[in-house]
This record gives structure tokens, C-alpha cells and sequence, in this order.
């Protein structure tokens, strides 16, 4: 017996105790998800570009529980107290104007030149320090004549455009790249016969005039939808017609990129290792080269917002159920519409002082600037802190 425990005691002596038992280790995606973050934290422009984004989102979720500028709230007709002008007739909320060096006659007056009561200017009292009921002005309907023109809160059309602005620009861009991506991506790698087939078809959607394309969309479904009266059918109409201009571009040049990985000695690898096609596109191609898309993608954000601010400039108003759809492009647009600026040449004709509501297209304008520059610097720290070649 005392040999057997010996011989145990001997055995038990050289086995080497067990290693402490260590934590379950993080994914590989994980792990690459923290670093990158780890990146962008020590980008000081892509984190201000991220900080004012969220405050956009933050803005985009208030606003969608506030009422449309031209629906629940007041639409103000402006008057002159004492002068002639009949357009406020009918009208029960007018707005109390008086011009420059007379005397209000109520206390709830807004001062405005004597040829435009419809331009009041900002109201923002620096003394108490509290803003006043219109802090950016009114935004002026410039559908109207040039005597007297509805209007609503400049800010609260502002503010309620946020949430369609970045639905509109984010909708656009993302459902674009991801069908580009695909056929690209399809195209690039199989190449031969399913190469030229969608690229001939990519030429020919390159081939047509987009702004036509997403007008001609957009009214034929608008005509066709029982739902055409809503403002989301409106937005989804917008939506879908340009997504089917955009994505051409994103499919040449995530087209052109997968020429060049699929080249690359790890996918000969997984191609020789018997992987399917699937997986080499999946795992290796296309997060090797979706990268590049996201300078393209930052660019295309911004230019949303300015091309249906052109086509809203053009006269298509139709786009939407309201002329002054609260979207930050479109404000732009109609700040300086042809037809106002008919109003300011005709009043010129008259003899009529010129005067220009600055803050019609200030205020609009500073919110794509902040958008476009927001997007476009976060979008180049992401790229940063993904790409693998450029964290080497």
C-alpha cells in the first residue's frame, strides 16, 4: 500500500497544476469594432463631426412630435393696420405689422419695411437675454404677391424639417450604395458575361437625365398610390426615385475596387483552400473593399438636400404635398424662387425700395453647411478606423 501511494504522490507531483481558467476571449469583429473606436476617439474632427450628427438626431426626435408649420400650427397673413391692402380679408390670424420709425399700434406688432409687411426680421432680445416668439425670422411664402405674403415661424419650419431632411439624405444614400455594392461587387468578381451585362445596364441608367428620371417617378406613383395625399407616401415616392438614379455610381465604383482585391494573394487562398463564392465575397472582397465608398457616401449626404433644393428651385413643387415642405433644401430653394425674385425685379420697376430677407437664406443655409461638413468629417474618421491598410 505504501508503495501504491508513493507511486500516486509521484504522479500527482509531476503533473503540472491546471492554468487558472481564463474568461471567454472576444470575437475577432469585437475586437476590431474597439479599436477602431479606439481610433476615432484620437480624431478630434471626426468626434466634433459625430457630436453635432447626434445633435442633429437628437433635434430630428423632438421635431417629429411637433405639428407641420402649414397644417397645426398658425399661418400668419401679415398687415399693414391702416393701409389698403385687402389680401388679409378672410384671414383670422393676421399679424400686426408696422414700419420702421412709426409707432406700434398694439403691443404684439412686428416692425417690417412698408413694401413687405411679410418680412419680419429675427426677434431675438439679447436684453433680458430670452428669445422672442420668432427667434429666425418669418419664412415668407413666396408663391404670394409681393404686397403681402403668408408666412410661418422660420425656426419651427426649421426645427420640423430635421427629422425629413436626415430620413431624405440617410434613405437616399444608404438604399443606393447597398444595391450598388451588390452589383458591383458581382459584377467585379465573376466578371465575363455578368460583368458586361451590368455594366450595360449600369451605362444605360448612367445614360438618362436623373432629375427627369426621379420627376418622372415620382409622378407616376404619385398618380397611381391611393395613398398620394400623405406626406410619408410623398417621401417615399422621393425616396424610391432616387434611389433608382443613385445607385449606378456606387455599383462602378465598388466594380472597380473588387477588380483590384480579388486579385490580392488571400482571396487566391480562400479561392484554393475551396471556399464558395459567397464566402469570398462575404468575408474577404467586399470588407476589403467598402471602405473607399464611405468618402463617396459622406459627399452624396450632403448633396441630397441640395439636389431636391434644385429641383424645388426649378418649380417642381409638386415633389411634396406643400410648397413649403419644412426640408432644410427646399427652404433654401424657395428663399430665392424665380418667383420672388420676379417680386423684387417688378418691385424695382415701381420705384419699390429693395429689400432682402436675409435670414430666409442664412438660417437654412447654416444648417446643410453644419450637415454637410458633420457627415463628411465623420465619415473620413470611420474610414480611417476601418480600413485596415490605413491602420497599418
Amino acid at each position: 500500500m505504501r508503495s501504491g501511494n508513493a507511486a500516486v504522490n509521484a504522479i500527482t507531483a509531476a503533473t503540472p497544476p491546471a492554468p487558472p481558467r481564463q474568461g471567454r476571449r472576444p470575437s475577432p469583429r469585437l475586437t476590431q469594432i474597439r479599436r477602431g473606436w479606439h481610433v476615432m476617439r484620437a480624431n478630434l474632427l471626426a468626434m466634433i463631426g459625430l457630436a453635432i450628427i447626434l445633435f442633429f438626431v437628437a433635434v430630428a426626435l423632438y421635431a417629429a412630435t411637433q405639428p407641420y408649420p402649414w397644417t397645426s400650427m398658425t399661418t400668419y397673413c401679415a398687415y399693414t393696420p391702416g393701409s389698403q391692402n385687402t389680401f388679409c380679408e378672410g384671414q383670422p390670424n393676421s399679424v400686426c405689422v408696422y414700419s420702421p420709425g412709426t409707432v406700434a399700434p398694439a403691443p404684439d406688432c412686428y416692425q417690417s419695411p412698408t413694401w413687405y409687411p411679410a418680412f419680419i426680421a429675427p426677434t431675438v432680445s439679447l436684453v433680458p437675454f430670452h428669445t422672442g416668439p420668432l427667434p429666425l425670422g418669418s419664412f415668407v411664402d413666396t408663391e404670394q404677391s409681393i404686397g403681402g405674403s403668408q408666412f410661418f415661424n422660420l425656426y419651427q419650419g426649421i426645427l420640423r424639417g430635421a427629422d425629413w431632411t436626415l430620413i431624405l439624405s440617410f434613405s437616399i444614400v444608404i438604399s443606393g450604395a447597398l444595391i450598388g455594392l451588390f452589383v458591383g461587387a458581382v459584377s467585379g468578381y465573376f466578371g465575363g458575361l455578368v460583368d458586361e451585362a451590368l455594366m450595360r445596364l449600369v451605362d444605360i441608367m448612367l445614360s438618362i437625365p436623373s432629375l427627369l428620371l426621379v420627376l418622372l417617378v415620382v409622378v407616376v406613383l404619385s398618380q397611381q398610390s391611393v395613398f398620394a395625399d400623405s406626406v410619408s407616401s410623398h417621401v417615399g415616392f422621393v425616396i424610391f426615385g432616387f434611389a433608382i438614379v443613385w445607385w449606378p455610381f456606387y455599383a462602378r465604383l465598388e466594380r472597380g475596387l473588387v477588380l483590384v482585391t480579388r486579385e490580392q494573394k488571400y482571396v487566391e487562398a480562400a479561392r484554393a483552400s475551396g471556399a464558395s463564392h459567397g464566402r469570398i465575397l462575404g468575408k474577404h472582397i467586399i470588407p476589403n473593399s467598402v471602405y473607399p465608398m464611405f468618402v463617396q457616401v459622406s459627399l452624396d449626404v450632403g448633396a441630397i438636400p441640395l439636389t431636391v433644393g434644385a429641383l424645388v428651385f426649378l418649380g417642381f413643387t409638386q415633389l411634396f404635398p406643400s410648397v413649403s415642405f419644412p426640408e432644410w433644401g427646399t427652404l433654401s430653394a424657395l428663399s430665392v424662387n424665380p418667383s420672388f425674385l420676379t417680386s423684387l425685379l417688378t418691385g424695382y420697376e415701381l420705384h419699390v425700395p429693395i429689400f432682402f430677407p436675409w435670414w430666409m437664406v442664412f438660417f437654412p443655409g447654416l444648417m446643410l453647411f453644419l450637415f454637410v461638413m458633420a457627415v463628411s468629417l465623420f465619415a473620413d474618421g470611420l474610414r480611417d478606423a476601418l480600413d485596415p491598410r490605413l491602420r497599418q
